[in-house]
């Protein structure tokens, strides 16, 4: 786990900066004849706030305590920060940012536009639940539909724990592997999203439906999901090697998902292959069933 520590020098040279950058008139106060600068002085901050000035003035001078989180809020309104700037200032003082504006399940139109110009390569964006918000032809033509009727019915982490032809698709020997994965990058969004309703009921229901994700949810395993490799059994094409690469979003809720070839693979031609034969919905084969 991090540590995180106050940057007295650095919040004392941003505080001053920033009051420096704010106009009298933008925080509704007269701008005076007798100003030796164009921005707000140290009192009017500190009134501003709703804090003494003499508590204000020491953080200036890298000598003050550590501002709360609700002490920080409060200097954040009245420097009128922006969203960058306020986080960036809670990271100085030691705090953790607030939650900030998430993108939702609403995919923007510059992502939808990037789908549409890799039409050789798949392509998904997914919500940091893992629900899959959209996809370019080729992925669904690689990994198959999903069901936006049933509640969870597009989210990646539900199904496989869930449907078992959804394993087939993958080498079982690496099962074990994704859901360890699967559950390590879940546990990453659930704290971050701080008991957010949606994520509590993912969760909730997970562990009632499967025995293996409430064992690997006691586990406490905490990894978000960047560059990976997989390998997809496809029905059409046979087996493909893939690079899974992540691209976040700003808001950071959403991710785009690159599906490329390795070096050195065959991937490229097979996957060439699939868009030839079409990219019709792609139902994985029945799981084997289980012997001895």
């Amino acid at each position: 786990m991090i540590t995180m520590t106050i940057d007295r020098s650095g919040l004392a040279d941003f505080l001053r900066r920033s009051r420096d950058r704010v106009r009298p008139q933008d925080a509704g106060l007269p701008a005076g004849p007798r100003r030796r600068t164009p921005g707000l002085r140290r009192e009017e901050v500190a009134q501003l706030a709703g804090m003494s000035a003499d508590y204000y003035i020491r953080l200036e001078q890298a000598r003050g305590p550590q501002p709360s989180p609700e002490m920080l809020a409060a200097l954040a309104r009245a420097l009128r920060l922006s969203t960058d700037e306020r986080d960036h200032l809670h990271l100085l003082a030691g705090r953790r940012p607030p939650a900030g504006r998430t993108a939702g399940d609403q995919v923007g139109p510059g992502l939808l536009h990037l789908l549409d110009r890799l039409p050789a390569t798949p392509v998904q964006v997914l919500g940091d639940l893992g629900d899959v918000l959209a996809q370019n032809a080729m992925a669904e033509a690689l990994l198959g539909g999903v069901c936006t009727v049933s509640e969870h019915g597009r989210n990646v982490v539900w199904r496989w724990f869930t449907d078992p032809a959804q394993r087939a698709a993958y080498p079982a020997g690496e099962h074990d592997y994704y859901s360890r994965l699967h559950v390590a990058d879940l546990r990453a969004a659930v704290g971050r999203r701080a008991g957010d309703p949606a994520a509590t009921r993912l969760v909730e229901r997970l562990r009632d439906a499967s025995e293996e994700f409430a064992g690997l949810w006691k586990l406490h395993e905490v990894a978000v999901r960047r560059a990976t490799r997989m390998k997809v059994l496809h029905p059409l094409i046979g087996p493909v090697d893939l690079d899974c690469q992540m691209l976040l979003a700003p808001e950071g809720d959403q991710r785009v998902i690159l599906y490329t070839p390795p070096a050195g693979s065959d991937t490229a031609e097979r996957l060439a292959l699939l868009k030839v034969v079409g990219t019709g919905q792609f139902d994985p084969a029945p799981a084997p069933a289980p012997t001895g």
